[in-house]
């Protein structure tokens, strides 16, 4: 500590000096004390934790407000800056993102206070080499949405440019995983496809770095479902989970003791506590599953596996095996309505057939719902946009958004609502992602075979990938 009070005395005489000599050159220099003038004491840079296109550069500072880094390869100029940081301590790690690999970087931190800016020296650093396992992609369209595309590919979370570069990456654990999503938190967060029974908290939420800050799942025995998590600013998360009994079927011409998998939805809190639970078991009936489905050993009664928020805050959810959407009411835990599938109560119009296997679901704007028909249109896979009127009891399909040469996605895929109208789609295990405009036509894709993507979401930010505004 008396080291750097005898450091922060010199700089402060330093600064001291050239203030008095500026004031001496002009009347109308500003009033600002030496001392709380912005001063970079000192910056180190170190290798990002997670890969190779990252860095965290480390900052000593004295009365600062915000800080930023300044960063470009060597012999290109300071030609990107990172998000402007508020500082509330002496020292603060900023993340560096997007870089290229095996390339030469100069860095320079920029400190702001009192009106005015203090540059660090120039700091060298030397990114490394690509995994040799990490996927490789081509991309490109005609008005693509600015920004990045977030999938997963296991055994890593991605981020992909508009070019299909790889800009962002992690190697997950805990087993292979599809789903690898941006909360709009602002963090990641991804779960295995089959966890281990004995872990109540298979999803992981990390940070833009890629650091782990917290593991999320059901309570009360229940195991979570890796399709849908929805983390909240305070802390709290909704997802879905497996609520698993034991049912004599022999009635609805199955098994005696049929191991029947249902889908739970809960709102869990910061600490761990549930603050709402609801149950099929409690609400749907088994012959909502059509017959053929309900004669094994096991069955996939309600397969959830989307989740979202009506206009009026209630809960919307897409329960693939009853090719149904259902709205539940928060307060109650009461069927709202049913649309789709063998209890469906909704009129349809402008479509040949209701949806059939959805994936997807999400809110356009009141009175809007967009899914991914999976097989609705055999061989045909196609996004869908549905005008609900709830007193009527009627959906009319109104947009689709489709590729040429037809996809058909079996499993999986996802579908997210953009700005002007237009849709970011997953085709799933139909190896295809793909943006449209409002009138379907596609501005964006990546090109070839993407492999399959059971979920992409768009962002704009590496520094805050928090997902954007739907509408």
């Amino acid at each position: 500590m008396p080291r750097f009070s005898r450091a922060r005395g010199r700089l402060a005489l330093i600064i001291s000096t050239a203030f008095a000599a500026l004031s001496a050159c002009s009347s109308e220099q500003p009033a600002v004390s030496p001392s709380a003038l912005p001063v970079v004491v000192q910056a180190t840079v170190v290798p990002g934790p997670h890969n190779v296109l990252s860095a965290v550069v480390s900052v000593s500072l004295l009365d600062v407000d915000s800080v930023a880094v300044l960063f470009g390869p060597v012999g290109t100029g300071l030609d990107s800056m990172t998000r402007m940081t508020a500082v509330a301590s002496d020292s603060v790690d900023l993340p560096v993102l997007g870089l290229l690999p095996a390339t030469s970087y100069q860095i320079q931190v920029r400190a702001y206070g009192a009106g005015m800016v203090a540059p660090s020296d120039t700091l060298l650093f030397t990114t490394g080499a690509l995994p040799p396992d990490l996927p490789v992609y081509s991309a490109g369209g005609s008005d693509p949405s600015p920004g990045f595309v977030v999938f997963g590919a296991y055994p890593y979370g991605l981020v992909i440019d508009n070019t299909g570069r790889v800009v962002w990456y992690r190697r997950l654990g805990g087993g292979p995983t599809l789903n690898f999503q941006v909360q709009p938190t602002g963090h990641y967060t991804t779960s295995p496809i089959s966890p281990d029974p004995g872990d109540p908290t298979p999803w992981v939420e990390l940070d833009p770095l890629g650091n782990e800050t917290r593991r999320l799942g059901c309570v009360g025995g229940l195991t979570s479902r890796f399709h849908e998590l929805v983390a909240e600013s305070d802390g709290s998360y909704w997802l879905l989970c497996d609520d698993t009994r034991v049912m004599d079927l022999t009635p609805y011409g199955g098994m005696p003791a049929a191991v029947v998998t249902g889908t739970a939805v809960q709102h869990v809190d910061a600490s761990g506590n549930r603050l709402f639970g609801w149950t099929a078991f409690d609400h749907f009936a088994i012959t909502d599953l059509d017959s053929a489905s309900r004669t094994g050993a096991t069955v996939n009664w309600t397969h959830g596996n989307a989740i979202d928020f009506d206009s009026d805050g209630n809960l919307l959810v897409s329960f693939r095996s009853l090719n149904e959407v259902t709205k539940i009411d928060l307060a109650t835990g009461a069927v709202r309505w049913r649309m789709g599938g063998r209890a469906n109560q909704f009129t349809f119009s402008g479509m040949p057939g209701p949806f059939v296997g959805q994936h997807g679901l999400r809110l356009v704007g009141p009175g809007v719902l967009q899914l991914l028909d999976n097989r609705g249109s055999p061989g045909d896979t196609r996004a869908e946009r549905y005008h609900i009127d709830e007193a009527a009891r009627t959906a009319e399909l109104t947009t689709s958004y489709f590729s040429a040469p037809p996809a058909s996605a079996l499993l999986g895929g996802s579908t997210q609502v953009l700005s002007g109208g237009r849709v970011l789609v997953a085709y799933g295990n139909g190896n295809r992602v793909q943006e449209y405009d409002a009138s379907g036509s596609v501005v964006w894709e990546i090109h070839g075979n993407s492999g399959y993507v059971f979920r992409a979401q768009r962002i704009v930010s590496l520094y805050a990938p928090g997902a954007p505004a739907q509408h």
